[in-house]
């Protein structure tokens, strides 16, 4: 499988312009997927820059390109601080990029369970190596903890009905595969938006599978210590959980968005956003790659 096919990356060229690369400059890539980005970075840096990226998936990594100026990290971007004080860039990176959207390469195989339009176990882990998985995620859960996820992380309605009518079904067979979940939860949904809805329900599921949001505020809290002055951090989100989060803290420093300020009223943030409006696709863009439609790229600068 070719890069192309294993995931398109988005906002390519704004985002590497974003980072305004020094050629000799020290950079992560949090989320290196297919490779799109990092191949992007490695091209403008000198034989004295350096990329690492970072990727949980086995996939991913057997993939890799080889380049004396990349490093490619098996683990998850939680544990940034700890890989690069290992490779002793504890607070001298130049530039962080992270792209927070799911492969082509998971949606695409069935086998991983991300996606509603094709049959087969309901696994959406990331890391393979993980315990749990959808299914048991779907088959343990009380209805409370249901109706809260698909609440909170599908922003769902009706989220009580689903929980309830999964643990109806669920007490006279265990839910193990996608169709199973999709016939329980479509006469539920909205018939003028139901593949929107599925699509809300699979995402609560894959965020929670992967501690998606706990992952990314480790993740922003540690951008601010390893980045040196001057620094840029720029990151990709695609549904308003993420975005929110990113925004408040490019702004105030905090997961919480509640600026801080110093007895002068100077802002204590450590970050100074960049432009007003985050970066969206253009329509050409999102011709060529439909699913790039939700991306939303915002940046910052290291104070």
């Amino acid at each position: 499988m070719d890069e192309q096919v294993y995931h398109i990356p988005a906002l390519l060229q704004e985002s590497i312009n974003s980072l305004n690369i020094k050629p000799n400059g020290i950079y992560v890539d949090a989320t290196f997927g297919g490779g799109g980005h990092s191949r992007a970075i490695v091209d403008q840096l000198s034989p004295e820059g350096h990329l690492y990226s970072f990727d949980q998936d086995r996939d991913a990594i057997d993939r890799a390109f080889t380049d004396p100026r990349l490093t490619v990290v098996y683990s998850n971007f939680r544990f940034l601080p700890n890989f690069m004080r290992f490779y002793g860039h504890t607070d001298d990176v130049d530039g962080i990029l992270a792209d927070l959207g799911v492969s082509f390469h998971h949606f695409d195989d069935a086998d991983r369970g991300f996606s509603f339009r094709f049959e087969g176990p309901l696994d959406m882990r990331m890391n393979r190596n993980a315990s749990l998985t959808a299914a048991k995620l779907i088959n343990e859960s009380d209805e409370e903890r249901l109706a809260e996820i698909f609440y909170l992380y599908g922003e769902l309605k009706t989220s009580r009905k689903i929980a309830r009518e999964i643990i109806k079904t669920r007490s006279q067979k265990p839910i193990e595969t996608i169709s199973q979940l999709v016939d329980i939860v479509t006469p539920l949904l909205d018939k003028r938006q139901t593949k929107k809805e599925l699509a809300c329900i699979f995402q609560a599921l894959r965020i929670v599978v992967n501690d998606e949001i706990d992952v990314l505020r480790r993740f922003l809290l540690a951008t601010a210590k390893v980045l040196k002055p001057g620094g840029r951090l720029a990151i990709i989100t695609y549904h308003s959980l993420e975005d929110r989060l990113v925004k408040n803290f490019m702004k105030t420093g905090n997961l919480e968005g509640k600026a801080e300020k110093d007895f002068y009223g100077r802002n204590l943030s450590p970050f100074k956003p960049l432009g007003g409006k985050p970066i969206v696709p253009s329509d050409e863009e999102i011709e060529r790659n439909p699913r790039s439609r939700s991306a939303k790229l915002r940046v910052a600068e290291k104070i």
